[in-house]
């Protein structure tokens, strides 16, 4: 990753757009947060996360695409996608500043507003900022907990078909930049089925 000291100006105005459903920070309180977020760079096909290192940075997209997976056998499963908007991270190695087993991977060049571990302890034990950045790691982990229950349900109680049926319908869009083996992967499936899959999604639209 290409690491910068500072955060532009459109970094900095799309962060603070893209935290708002979390939490609000007046005037002065963002200008306390400023001096503890960085940024970086991430090419396509270079990892935000490995497996066996500890994750020191929550991200928040500014513009781009990541893949969550992990490796058994060598072979790669996907487990999840993110794009603008959305928060990245190695969760648990980045809480309990572990080792982690997640990979983490740019889909395409991916701009990321980073708070490192370290900052982040700082930013909570800060009297401006504490409580609201405790407000606003409460609601993101509540957020990520949400989407996990929905990914464990989906494979439980919906079919392969169905599961691309409702990517399609809140993520269509973005679906288009995504290889479909990975999309494949991410739902369960060969390649050659998803094709299937699309198929008989064309002929009844």
């Amino acid at each position: 990753m290409k690491y910068h000291q500072s955060v532009s100006v459109n970094e900095l105005k799309a962060f603070r757009q893209g935290i708002v459903p979390y939490v609000n920070f007046t005037d002065k309180e963002w200008e306390a947060a400023i001096p503890f977020l960085s940024s970086c760079t991430i090419k396509k096909k270079d990892h935000f996360a490995v497996n066996g290192e500890v994750c020191e940075h929550f991200g928040f997209i500014v513009g781009g695409s990541v893949r969550f997976y992990h490796l058994k056998e060598g072979t790669e499963i996907t487990g999840y996608f993110c794009f603008e908007n959305e928060f990245v991270s190695s969760y648990k190695s980045y809480l309990t500043q572990q080792p982690g087993i997640t990979y983490i991977q740019a889909l395409e060049e991916t701009q990321l507003v980073l708070i490192s571990y370290q900052n982040m302890q700082l930013m909570l034990e800060n009297p401006l900022l504490g409580c609201k950045m405790e407000r606003f790691g409460r609601l993101v982990a509540e957020h990520y907990l949400c989407c996990y229950e929905d990914r464990v349900t989906s494979f439980i109680l919906q079919t392969p078909e169905e599961r691309y049926l409702q990517m399609l319908e809140t993520n269509g869009s973005v679906l288009l930049r995504i290889p479909q083996h990975y999309i494949a992967n991410f739902l369960g499936i060969t390649p050659v089925s998803l094709s299937r899959i699309r198929r008989r999604t064309l002929m009844h639209a």
